[in-house]
């Protein structure tokens, strides 16, 4: 485009939305609400005076529905979307919900930090999502296994289809990537006598990582790409056609985050079987986006030197679960296949001090520039997390993913796998 158009439109954040600030004037309805612009009252050098907006915060708390004329009606009625909504947000999360949404059926976990919506087909689940994310609190959804294809999700016909594909493996034990058939990993996934072993005779623990992903997802795996969108949960954020998915209607020019879809895929059951739960197949990270993680398969693997389905559950059990959790996993009708610790973003700076001086008391060098939780390369385990909890306050949110689970995460939420 011509350049004169290139500076109207802007080409930053901050130029898009101080043009669109000034564009969309008090009362206009071209929009459907009103916006105006929010200035801070002082500089950086500390005199008074006004400075154009700064944070996407600022501008979406600008909205001043009130100031529509009221004889023109908008395009988007404001007053009507938010006329039930409760003064006091956390009084209607731990309260009031039930009241309000007694057409849905849900249930708190991890001490109310966790919002579990039990019934995937309710299409009225978003308006109690919405409650609980701008408190930004992880949400579990069950069953959209049952709004899958499970066939094109079995290990054995992946391995079929792209068993000649080559991708990254990682092996968890010893953090050692190689670039190789898939079809090696596939085979081993459900049977371990086909699985590689390393230097010392173990059996290697391998994931394989993001493989395919975006792009590549959608044009290697078609009729996989189209069965995962049309089972996604809460589709108006979820979507990327979805009303409230604010990153997928951003303009071209922004560089975007990578919003996939990618498969992940892992051994777990040596997971289980370890010492102390000390490996896991995700290492505590942050995602700079929110995520949304359905696991579409569980495989139990036969074979020597792996826990057996009652083994598995015996070591779930183990772990500090809240009594919903525990009595999914006597539900014999429900088949676990990934252990999550999830904290809030808030708690990262304690939880990146935390494991700074653990590496320290192990002797471990710890650099100025380094990041325990970017460079991901902790898995917390139980140890740890109670330590975690003794000498910071930081609580471990643990959360069993079932088959069909679709665990969603707001961006700057930590986890491990």
């Amino acid at each position: 485009p011509p350049a004169s158009q290139n500076n109207e439109q802007g080409s930053t954040l901050r130029d898009l939305l101080t043009t669109t600030a000034g564009k969309l004037r008090l009362g206009s309805t071209d929009a459907g609400i009103a916006f105006a612009p929010v200035y801070s009252t002082g500089t950086a050098s500390g005199k008074s005076g006004r400075t154009m907006p700064n944070i996407l915060d600022d501008i979406i708390a600008s909205v001043v529905e009130n100031k529509i004329p009221p004889n023109k009606a908008p395009k988007i009625n404001v007053k009507s979307e938010i006329k039930d909504e409760p003064k006091d947000d956390k009084k209607c999360i731990q309260d009031d919900c039930s009241k309000r949404y007694s057409d849905i059926q849900y249930s708190w976990i991890c001490d109310k930090h966790v919002l579990w919506l039990r019934d995937h087909k309710n299409s009225n689940n978003w308006k109690l999502f919405k409650e609980c994310w701008k408190q930004g609190r992880p949400v579990l959804v069950s069953g959209m296994h049952k709004k899958m294809n499970f066939s094109l999700w079995k290990a054995e016909s992946i391995s079929l289809d792209f068993g000649n594909q080559q991708a990254d493996i990682l092996n968890c034990k010893d953090s050692i990537i190689s670039n190789t058939n898939v079809k090696e990993f596939w085979d081993g996934f459900e049977d371990v006598s086909k699985r590689q072993k390393i230097k010392n005779g173990e059996t290697a623990l391998l994931k394989l990582k993001d493989w395919p992903s975006g792009e590549d997802f959608k044009t290697m795996m078609p009729a996989r790409y189209e069965d995962l969108l049309k089972s996604l949960p809460l589709p108006e954020y979820c979507s990327p056609e979805g009303k409230l998915n604010l990153a997928s209607h951003l303009p071209g020019f922004f560089v975007r985050p990578d919003l996939g879809p990618r498969l992940c895929s892992a051994y777990g059951e040596c997971v289980a079987a370890t010492k102390d739960h000390d490996i896991g197949t995700t290492n505590l990270h942050i995602e700079v986006s929110d995520v949304v993680n359905i696991l579409v398969y569980v495989g139990i693997a036969k074979g020597n030197g792996v826990l057996s389905k009652s083994g598995v559950l015996k070591k779930l059990e183990e772990e500090d679960l809240d009594d919903l959790l525990r009595k999914r996993l006597k539900d014999s009708s429900e088949l676990p296949g990934a252990l999550w610790h999830i904290y809030a973003g808030k708690d990262a700076d304690k939880i990146r001090e935390f494991l700074q001086k653990i590496a320290k008391e192990q002797g471990l060098e710890v650099l100025p520039e380094h990041d325990p939780i970017r460079d991901q390369s902790w898995y917390v385990n139980k140890k740890l997390r109670q330590r975690l909890f003794e000498e910071y306050g930081v609580k471990t949110c643990t959360v069993i993913q079932f088959l069909g689970d679709a665990i969603i995460l707001p961006a700057g939420a930590l986890h491990q796998v």
